[in-house]
């Protein structure tokens, strides 16, 4: 009896939790984590969202082709609020040198955040407190 009653728990936690684990994703699933890109330019948006934020810069990358918007995947509001990073850390028009992983598809402008260098100064790697 003991048996099923755990079965059973088990799988009303998976039917609560199941579509929000399978919602979120690995890093690794969509980037090239083992390569790095650098692109420099200007805010166009900040997303502090969760699960992920998001920073789009109007750049290019170092030494290749013309401008496009880049999308930058970041971690979630609570994960940059310990690190000091609020809403208003980042502004549009704010200039900025980006590096991250590629997306795993070439045709999308997307990246892993890894470092940000704002041109005031600011710094921003890893889970590393902001400069």
């Amino acid at each position: 009896m003991r048996k099923w009653l755990n079965l059973a728990m088990v799988a009303g936690v998976l039917t609560v939790a199941g579509p929000r684990v399978a919602a979120h994703h690995s890093f690794a699933s969509a980037y090239l984590e083992e390569d790095s890109i650098e692109v420099a330019g200007t805010v166009v948006e900040f997303r502090y969202e969760n699960p992920h934020s998001w920073l789009f810069v109007n750049g290019s990358e170092a030494g290749v082709g013309a401008a496009r918007i880049y999308g930058a995947e970041w971690v979630g509001t609570a994960a940059l609020e310990r690190q000091f990073i609020e809403k208003d850390t980042l502004k549009p028009g704010d200039r900025v040198r980006i590096w991250g992983s590629p997306s795993k598809n070439p045709s999308e402008a997307k990246i892993h955040l890894k470092r940000i260098e704002r041109s005031d100064g600011w710094k921003w790697q890893g889970r590393q407190a902001p400069r």
